[in-house]
This record gives C-alpha cells, structure tokens and sequence, in this order.
C-alpha cells in the first residue's frame, strides 16, 4: 500500500476550515494525521495499526473460512438491524418530548461495496427528526478518501432533514468540506441549537479522542447554557467521565463495534477501548449522563461479523413520567 498524497488544491479548501475552527486545530489535526501515515508506511514500526495491515486481513479471513464461518460472517454483515432506545431526560422541553434521533456509526463504507445498499434499505422508511453520524466513514486510517466520499454522496439522498456528524479515528480532517458540500454537517468541537417552536436542546460534537485526541470539550460545550438539555455526539465512548462532568445529559457514540466478532451471546472479545465492558454497547448510565454504544453499521478490517450484528438506532427523547 503506497502513502496517500492530497491534490495540492486541497490546501486551499481546507484554509476555509481555519475561519470556522481556528488555525491551529486544523493544522495539529493535519499534522497529525501526516505523522500517523508515516509511522504506518515506516519499516520496523512497533505499532502498525492491524487496519491497514493486509497479512493480518488476510490471516483472519483464512481461519475464518477455514471453520467455515466466513461466508455467515459476510451475510452478517449486511443484515443491518434497526434497534430502538428510549431516552427519558430530565428537563426536556415539552416541545421535544418523542424528538426521534436516527444514529449511525462506523459505516467504513470502502470496505464491500454492497454497505451502501444495505444501509439505504435499512433506513429508508424510517421517520425521525434528526440523523446523526459518528464517524469512521473510511475502512483504513490511512490512504485515499475519494471511496468513502463516493460511497457518502450515495447515502446522503437516503437520509432526511439534517445530518450532524464528528470524524472518527479512521477518517481524515480533509474529508470535511467534502462531506458538508454533500449535506453533512460536521462538529468539531462545536454545537448547534435545535429549536421547536420557542424551545430548544443543543447539540455538540468532538473531534477523535481515541486515536488523534483531540477533543476540546470547553470549545465544544463553554456556551451552552447550563439550564439546558445537551447531547454529544463522540466517535468513541472513552470520553464518558469527561462528557458525565461537562454536564452533558446524553451521549451517543461508536468505535466498538461492540466487539464485531464475538463469542456466543455477544461477548465482545475486544473492543479497542479503554471503557468498562457494559459500556462498548448498547446504552449505559453513568452519573447523571445516559449514553449509548452503537454496534455499527459497517464492519472494520474485515467484512464479517459473528454473534454481534450491525445496527442503526433510533433513539427517541422522553419527559420522565
């Protein structure tokens, strides 16, 4: 795999990024993003990430089919369940009482060509007010976005009235204004208010805390007033503690896969993720904070899965009785 160079007019497009979020975070984000390439393509490396190691693909598929679990496993992976949670929070508006979030995680849409339509079926005849993306839109850390992006522009007609999204750790600070030409509104440590009527909730997102740590949860949070419901969106669930004493009120999040190839009854083996074990899927509490864990639509370094199935959630807001 050769090392993935930017078009020279890229520079150009991303300068736009510096007015909204300040130079020196696209630039540590960029800078970074650079180092972690050239650390993957260096010889001798100590930690080449296993997503871009072909040996280690290939290594996994040959024990797969050897026991005969890698066709079920690529059939899995395609069979995208719609799973549904129910949010009570304290202090929500009557106005946003039922207010249904569509959340889709880990699409890593470049890794079988057929996600994308099994994501499009999926969701097509679902009804919500918000969709909300959280991040890991590419199947390597490294290399061209141009797939990704391809695969992304295909969805995005599938999805309804807005989109918010946040960059995970597979996925590049150049996508950017790609994805917000299409209609995808990134936060990077940032917030919107969402209004009804003369009442509104916020809603905020942080940039990659797993592997570019670069999450700034005063940037992301300082103006929401405190009196207000908030949610985060994370690429990874590491940041709970974080996210529980910034107050936030509700948390959804990725990164786990919730194992992707478990033991039977869904026990995750790994989850790449320094959390407790009831956090890397499904939904959780912790302090004041309720959170949730998505499965993932899509499947990392290969396209199977095992007693852990892909998902999209729609998660709906409640008053508490």
């Amino acid at each position: 795999m050769k090392p993935w160079n930017p078009p020279p007019d890229e520079e150009a497009t991303l300068a736009a990024l510096e007015t909204r979020l300040g130079h020196l975070h696209v630039r540590q984000r960029l800078g970074l993003e650079r180092d972690y390439e050239a650390r993957v393509h260096r010889r001798g490396t100590h930690r080449f990430p296993l997503d871009n190691w072909d040996s280690f693909r290939g290594l996994i598929r040959g024990s797969l089919r050897a026991v005969g679990l890698h066709r079920r496993g690529q059939r899995n992976a395609l069979a995208i369940e719609l799973r549904e949670n129910e949010v009570p929070l304290a202090g929500l508006p009557l106005a946003f009482d039922g207010y249904t979030i569509l959340h889709i995680s880990d699409l890593h849409l470049d890794i079988n060509g057929a996600i994308t339509a099994a994501v499009q079926q999926r969701i097509q005849s679902l009804q919500y007010d918000l969709c909300v993306l959280t991040g890991d839109y590419r199947a390597r850390t490294v290399g061209p976005v141009d797939q990704a992006l391809s695969e992304l522009g295909r969805l995005r007609p599938y999805l309804a009235g807005p989109v918010y999204g946040v960059l995970g750790n597979h996925d590049s600070i150049r996508m950017v204004p790609v994805m917000e030409a299409m209609g995808y509104q990134m936060l990077l440590n940032e917030w919107v208010r969402l209004d009804r009527g003369d009442e509104a909730i916020y809603l905020s997102g942080i940039d990659d805390a797993h592997s570019y740590q670069l999450q700034d949860f005063h940037r992301a949070a300082h103006a929401i007033p405190g009196n207000a419901v908030s949610i985060l969106l994370s690429h990874t669930p590491e940041v709970y503690r974080h996210a529980a004493h910034a107050m936030f009120d509700l948390m959804l999040c990725g990164h786990t896969h919730g194992g992707q190839i478990c033991l039977p009854g869904g026990v995750p083996v790994l989850t790449d993720a320094d959390i407790p074990r009831g956090f890397a899927r499904g939904a959780w509490r912790y302090h004041g904070l309720a959170g949730y864990t998505s499965a993932g639509a899509g499947a990392s370094i290969v396209d199977v899965r095992l007693n852990c199935p892909p998902e999209v959630t729609l998660h709906r807001l409640r008053r508490p009785a």
